[in-house]
């Protein structure tokens, strides 16, 4: 055998060699997915009639810890109040991939006619309301302790480390609380060790079994607006007697209309601005001195959020200044844009095609919801899905959407969400980086 030929021997095992492990550990991991999936579904049923709202998951939490404990894992509990942080170390050096999974349910009486329903109330914010996995989070969960269940089963052959994170508070923290992603990153959810990359995956209506993608800016900033508008209260009837705020409200609302379509580059990318409530007054015969709105603002482009900012200021005090009113605008920065890393879709596709099929991996259009997966993936690339569960015979388009009551997720794509996040963590630690 000749030099040359040794070579070139050598360089085709280098590249054959990581494609063999990533085919026998991906035929294991779609074995054991299978074995486990009854589970996935009893462990998703125990929690949708058992939901908790943001920093109050904690029977979710204690069901969570005790799996991933029986699986001889490392495990963090109470980081962001009720957020559980496993480390599965295997056995062959490599890199540490993060998966993540939101526990948190929302205060919706839930109206699904199924035998799991969810009968819980509690107190919300001074109110007492219903509680229901209204936004598909028991899946998630269920979904992530499957994966665990696998991933563990494969201990000693896996190339590399894989982090689960439960989180708590998705939905957003209690008034007067912190919690979720950005708390948990505060309280070394990433340290020791610190992940390379994260993915993640959210139900949605869609295909049952549909996996769906998109590079960059997938899902939206959401930002709070709240605008006082102050004027001069007087007579109904003689409203040149002071200034009236309601007609200058309704002159800014209009106004920040013309922010998103005539103010910026529409190619660039969308953008909203929504005024969500408006109060002012007490009776039809008296000019209110004041009136406060509120409402929310999207985009896609951190260059652009900021922009929208400072324009939305310069509108509302403007035109409540050509009145003779003023305008107080804040902004509350709410989630950043989930971003998924290009490089990283790109390099996960065939990933995805495998676990679902390439008949069912999708390019998705861009969300106007928010996700505060965000924050994971401004520490590290990620990848955000969404997994169809509309029940077949049903029109994704005319289905109960995550926060109706009438909410409901097939389960058969249980067992596709554990395929996904399994094969996403294996390959990327087999494939080379």
């Amino acid at each position: 055998m000749t030099a040359r030929t040794s070579l070139i021997l050598t360089l085709l095992l280098t590249l054959t060699l990581p494609a063999l492990a990533q085919n026998e550990l991906g035929d294991r991991v779609n074995a054991r997915a299978a074995e486990v999936e009854e589970r996935v579904i009893e462990w998703r049923r125990d929690i949708h009639a058992n939901p908790e709202l943001g920093n109050r998951e904690f029977r979710t939490a204690a069901l969570v810890a005790d799996h991933l404990r029986t699986l001889g894992m490392e495990v963090r509990t109470e980081v962001a109040h009720t957020g559980v942080v496993g480390l599965l170390r295997g056995g062959k050096p490599g890199p540490v991939v993060a998966l993540r999974a939101d526990m948190d349910a929302l205060p919706v009486t839930e109206l699904a006619d199924v035998p799991f329903a969810s009968k819980v109330r509690t107190q919300y914010n001074g109110q007492e309301v219903g509680v229901m996995h209204a936004c598909g989070h028991d899946n998630h969960v269920a979904i992530l302790m499957g994966v665990a269940e696998v991933l563990a089963s494969m201990r000693e052959d896996l190339p590399g480390s894989v982090k689960f994170i439960f989180q708590p508070a998705e939905e957003g923290a209690p008034r007067g609380e912190e919690g979720g992603a950005d708390l948990m990153l505060k309280e070394g959810a990433f340290e020791n060790p610190k992940p390379e990359v994260i993915f993640g995956l959210h139900v949605w209506p869609a295909r049952v079994g549909q996996v769906s993608y998109r590079p960059g800016g997938y899902l939206a900033s959401s930002d709070g607006l709240y605008i006082k508008v102050k004027g001069r209260q007087t007579h109904g009837a003689l409203p040149w007697g002071g200034v009236d705020p309601i007609v200058v409200a309704s002159q800014i609302v209009l106004g920040l209309q013309t922010i998103a379509s005539r103010q910026l580059n529409v190619t660039t990318t969308p953008s909203i601005i929504t005024v969500g409530s408006i109060h002012g007054g007490v009776r039809g015969n008296i000019i209110p001195d004041e009136v406060e709105m509120t409402g929310t603002i999207r985009t896609y482009l951190p260059d652009v959020r900021k922009d929208i900012h400072r324009r939305v200021k310069q509108t509302a005090e403007h035109i409540a200044e050509s009145a003779g009113a003023t305008a107080e605008v804040r902004i509350r920065y709410g989630y950043p844009v989930t971003v998924n890393d290009p490089a990283l879709t790109e390099k996960m596709i065939p990933t995805l095609e495998r676990a679902a099929g390439a008949e069912n991996v999708v390019l998705d259009t861009q969300h106007t919801g928010a996700e505060d997966f965000s924050y994971f993936a401004q520490e590290v690339p990620g990848l955000f899905v969404f997994l169809g569960v509309t029940p077949e015979g049903q029109d994704p388009a005319t289905a109960p959407r995550n926060h109706s009551p009438y909410f409901f997720a097939d389960e058969a794509a249980l067992v596709v969400g554990v395929r996904t996040l399994a094969h996403l963590a294996v390959d990327y630690m087999t494939m080379g980086r």
